[in-house]
């Protein structure tokens, strides 16, 4: 659980950075990881992550095809 609320973090700090406006897929988001020097090993661990999160209202989950994440914090 510690490596989700590490991954997270790391997230939202680079699409805090990128000022990501719009919802984006997992692997836009993995995109962006990997273009600010950042590592999450697939897409698949960013909808992970996120999708956790969307538990506690931290992020909505857009459910279209491919799903897309906003981060509301």
């Amino acid at each position: 659980m510690a490596q989700c609320a590490r991954d997270y973090e790391r997230i939202r700090t680079v699409l805090a950075e990128a000022d990501a406006d719009e919802p984006l897929t997992a692997r836009e988001i993995l995109q962006l990881l990997e273009a600010h020097g950042e590592t999450i090993e697939s897409a698949h661990r960013v909808a992970t992550v996120l999708g956790r999160r969307a538990r506690d209202d931290d992020v909505t989950v857009i459910q279209s095809s491919p799903y897309r994440y906003r981060l509301e914090t």
